[in-house]
């Protein structure tokens, strides 16, 4: 990827409120002609007695080109199903502007696999949502963003859910 020039833009999504408007802040304001849009979705772990998938767990599933993650048969195998929102959104982008746009997959920990996908990518940036946890949720649950925030050497953006 590195070799044709375009910037590595990472967006974090779960497919929630929060990540679709993450992905379009990132559409609108980060994303230029020639960039790669990375949609980084972290599944929770699950138990696999194929290898290829204990290796996905471990590093992540290979790029996925758009083509195939529109594809729920395709996805079904991942263990994922992304919206047909965010599909659309995808879609839209990649038509509209000159990018090419691709997912990876990890299992495990959100704020552990956004941390490593930023460095194993690498990426020249990250756009993630909030979803504006109240001080005791965040405080039980953990805040996503905030760790990623404070764990990554790229820029990071932080697009807030509420308006």
């Amino acid at each position: 990827m590195a070799e044709s020039g375009g910037r590595r833009i990472g967006v974090a999504v779960d497919f929630s409120e929060c990540s679709k408007k993450a992905l379009n802040w990132a559409i609108d304001n980060v994303v230029r002609d020639g960039d790669y849009l990375i949609l980084i979705t972290v599944a929770p772990s699950m138990n696999y007695e194929e290898g290829e998938m204990q290796l996905w767990e471990t590093v992540g599933s290979p790029l996925i080109p758009l083509s195939e993650f529109s594809e729920a048969s395709v996805m079904k195998k991942y263990g994922v199903k992304p919206d047909a929102e965010t599909l659309d959104i995808a879609n839209t982008a990649a038509r509209q502007k000159s990018i090419i746009v691709v997912m990876k997959i990890y299992w495990g920990d959100p704020r552990e696999k956004i941390c490593e996908a930023v460095e194993h990518i690498p990426l020249s940036n990250l756009v993630i949502g909030n979803r504006g946890l109240g001080g005791l949720k965040r405080m039980i649950m953990g805040s996503v963003s905030n760790h990623v925030v404070n764990n990554v050497a790229c820029p990071v953006t932080v697009v807030k859910s509420h308006h």
